[in-house]
């Protein structure tokens, strides 16, 4: 199909360390005029680590635009200038639970809201791992707890991850494992 979009003008109406704001104005595929507006994100990662015992580490965190906490897997974003995904993981899986990983799989990648955003995650599984202080980052308060990825499966079947990206990670991973056990 060809793009039945036709942008005019565009404009950063908002921007911030994490975020940017952009307004377009289009042409919609019904011929009219309108705007169009676009979060842009940079890349971000999502980690299923698993240890020995079967077990996956969770993060806990307040997340503010929902008012609630929230239980995922460790997550984040990719700094300005970070093109290797797999590095910004290993980053982001030691800030935020202390792990590190010897062993790195790609569990693909996911467009999030991509009819408002630009964010796209990359999940990854990480096994063979050692245990160190997390190092947060200053806005950051996080509580870790470590879970059988059998009842973290059985839990995301139950939506008791509202978190998207959590979800189909472990989605991914026990489809996996039931393909190739």
């Amino acid at each position: 199909m060809n793009n039945p979009w036709r942008t005019l003008a565009s404009r950063v109406v908002y921007s911030n360390a994490w975020i940017r704001v952009r307004e377009d104005q289009v042409i919609r595929p019904d011929g009219a005029q309108g705007v169009y507006g676009v979060v842009e994100i940079r890349p971000s990662v999502g980690i299923v680590a698993i240890n020995e015992r079967d077990e996956m580490v969770l993060v806990g965190q307040w997340r503010y635009p929902h008012g609630k906490l929230t239980w995922e897997i460790p997550r984040g974003g990719s700094h300005e200038g970070e093109t290797e995904m797999l590095a910004v993981a290993r980053r982001e899986l030691r800030e935020e639970t202390g792990v590190e990983a010897q062993c790195w799989e790609s569990l693909g990648a996911t467009d999030v809201n991509n009819g408002v955003t630009t964010d796209t995650e990359h999940l990854f599984l990480a096994t063979g791992l050692t245990l160190h202080a997390p190092r947060h980052d200053p806005e950051e308060q996080i509580a870790i707890r470590w879970l059988a990825f059998e009842t973290a499966l059985e839990m995301t079947m139950r939506g008791e991850f509202p978190e998207c990206c959590t979800a189909l990670a472990i989605l991914k991973l026990g489809l996996m494992r039931r393909r190739n056990p």
